[in-house]
């Protein structure tokens, strides 16, 4: 992968802009130029390739652009408003949260969009809400737990911030 480019411009636009320095004699001379550049393009292109897997991206978390991604998996108005609600309070803890709240996508498209965008942690609010809990998912290693919703801001936050 080309991460980056060098051109050695030598003297051709400082000789044209007149930029000497002088040298260890006391002697001015035309200095010598180069350009050198990283694209960002070029970046996402080499972390995509090194983080991936049959399913999609798998963003390290540091360089995520977000924290968690929440899927509302189910068309239920509770299902949806805890998912604000949780969305709400990681954001005012100062995560980064993507909420997959369209009523149009099945939960099964919503999953299968969540592997491929590939934020860290998958927090799942589907049936299990009528029991209480929540499932939250490390995209990783694609370890999966259910937790109690009176712990689910705090399960998430160490999460995310743990790893």
């Amino acid at each position: 992968i080309e991460m980056g480019h060098i051109f050695q411009l030598g003297t051709k636009y400082a000789e044209a802009l007149d930029l000497k320095v002088l040298d260890e004699f006391g002697k001015l001379q035309t200095v010598i130029m180069g350009s050198y550049g990283i694209g960002v393009s070029r970046a996402v292109a080499a972390i995509a390739e090194g983080n991936h897997d049959e399913f999609g991206l798998v963003w390290p978390r540091h360089i995520s652009p977000a924290d968690v991604h929440i899927v509302a998996a189910g068309k239920d108005d509770s299902i949806l408003t805890y998912g604000e609600e949780l969305t709400r309070a990681l954001e005012a803890g100062g995560l980064e949260v993507l909420f997959d709240d369209r009523r149009q996508a099945s939960p099964g498209v919503k999953f299968k969009d969540a592997e491929l965008i590939g934020i860290p942690t998958i927090v799942v609010v589907g049936k299990g809400l009528a029991d209480g809990t929540i499932e939250i998912k490390d995209r990783r290693s694609g370890e999966r737990r259910t937790v109690p919703v009176a712990d689910a801001i705090a399960e998430i936050t160490r999460e995310v911030t743990s790893a």
